[in-house]
């Protein structure tokens, strides 16, 4: 416990009185009525000596910083443990809130400089992704307009060109819009019962032409199968577009792209799985960031934005769920997410 003036004054005067007492009993000619009243005497100017300097020197000025740092403590320290303490120094309380204030702000730092840095690198992202589209737009219309326009053929190929990577710009700048409206709660999930299986097949068939043309076997098991969650159609068709697009691009010649589902009383999980190229495991963690890319100079070869992911981890969340990933380098991934089911009709139920 901490001691307060007049209880530290107590001891020190009784200790004072009784230093005396024993010096004066050395003397012989001193009896026990001149020491007791010695003691008495030097314990009360001990004691209002000691008290006084006490109270109005050290404590009186404890009290008044110890006062700031409880108002400083409901302030800012709402949520951080406080400490007891059990030395008898007077001053080690103040300096236990004070080290805790000092703790809490050096985490406060810590943390605007992370996110000075992920600022930094987000802007630099953005800078590069825009910029990508824009110079090479550019170099198809300068070199049109230095004379290659009155070419048919090369003024149609470099205005097809010119066209795709504005079509690409215009992509990118629609991903950003709609991760900033999600961040912001712009963007309101519209929830239904929908065919789950529906939309797989949707979205199987827009992908089907791009796999072909890389002999790539991209099926959704099983075939033929109702299955009904509760959840936004259109948001929902993002996530498995994304992740499919995903999937193909990175799966080599001859490899597999499979989606398929697992039902159980309350949810579905759905898993898109490939046999692609596989991701690290040190970077797994990292894969649902914005413009994070596990090879940067393989994955702008392959088009993108680099906010698929993000986009994905935002909509699974306004969904209470989230994505899952296993993924093994030179064998493929599995990526997964998990919906409520609606209801129980032309359903098969496999309990977990």
């Amino acid at each position: 416990m901490v001691y307060s003036a007049r209880t530290l004054a107590l001891l020190l005067a009784t200790s004072v009185a009784l230093v005396t007492s024993l010096f004066l009993s050395l003397i012989d000619s001193v009896g026990l009525d001149a020491l007791l009243v010695a003691a008495a005497i030097s314990f009360s100017a001990s004691y209002l000596l000691i008290y006084v300097l006490l109270e109005f020197l050290i404590f009186r000025e404890i009290n008044k910083i110890y006062k700031l740092m409880e108002k400083l403590r409901k302030k800012e320290l709402a949520n951080f443990s406080k400490q007891k303490s059990g030395a008898l120094n007077p001053l080690q309380k103040i300096n236990d809130e004070i080290f805790s204030f000092a703790t809490l702000k050096q985490k406060e730092i810590d943390e605007l400089k992370k996110l000075e840095a992920f600022r930094k690198e987000f802007i630099a992202n953005v800078s590069h992704e825009l910029k990508t589209p824009i110079f090479a737009a550019q170099g198809f219309v300068h070199t049109l307009l230095d004379g290659a326009v009155n070419d048919k053929n090369v003024r149609n190929r470099f205005l097809k060109k010119a066209a795709k990577s504005l079509d690409g710009l215009d992509i990118l700048v629609q991903d950003l819009l709609t991760l900033s409206q999600m961040e912001t709660g712009d963007i309101k999930m519209r929830f239904e019962h929908i065919d789950l299986h529906k939309l797989c097949a949707e979205v199987v068939d827009q992908f089907e032409e791009k796999a072909e043309k890389k002999k790539i076997r991209l099926k959704l098991q099983p075939e033929h199968r109702k299955i009904n969650v509760y959840a936004d159609w259109q948001r929902i068709t993002q996530v498995v577009t994304n992740l499919v697009s995903n999937a193909v691009s990175y799966t080599p010649e001859g490899g597999e792209v499979i989606i398929s589902f697992d039902v159980s009383k309350k949810y579905v999980t759905t898993f898109i799985s490939d046999t692609g190229e596989g991701i690290p495991q040190q970077q797994l963690a990292r894969i649902f960031e914005r413009f994070y890319r596990v090879d940067k100079s393989r994955s702008r070869e392959k088009g993108g934005t680099g906010l698929g992911l993000a986009i994905v981890k935002h909509i699974l969340e306004g969904h209470t769920s989230k994505a899952e990933v296993e993924s093994t380098v030179g064998k493929g991934s599995v990526f997964s997410f998990k919906l409520n089911r609606s209801r129980a009709d032309d359903l098969d139920v496999n309990e977990s």
